[in-house]
């Protein structure tokens, strides 16, 4: 897998904003992308040191949609948990 197509994104939510106050980046990865791989990644994309990596997989929710309520499933989502040890990213803009 190319170091390009290992990070999808990055999440910008209310929790993410509050984790990057303690150095702790949240990205949307690949699905098959390993813990390994997110860390080169993002020290190779980035100038920075990567200390930790968590991933959790967020489940795919069933909503309904449209003017006939038709049940439509999300998709499933895998997040990592980037913990840096040295360098800052500048991923939110500041207000």
């Amino acid at each position: 897998m190319k170091i390009n197509e290992v990070l999808v994104g990055p999440v910008l939510t209310e929790k993410a904003t509050n984790l990057a106050k303690n150095q702790t980046y949240m990205f949307e990865v690949h699905l098959k992308a390993s813990k390994p791989q997110i860390k080169t990644a993002v020290e190779k994309l980035f100038p920075v040191k990567v200390a930790k990596v968590r991933l959790f997989i967020r489940k795919g929710k069933v909503k309904k949609v449209g003017r006939r309520m038709k049940a439509k499933k999300t998709s499933i989502q895998k997040l990592a948990y980037v913990k840096l040890r040295e360098g800052k990213l500048d991923l939110f803009p500041q207000t």
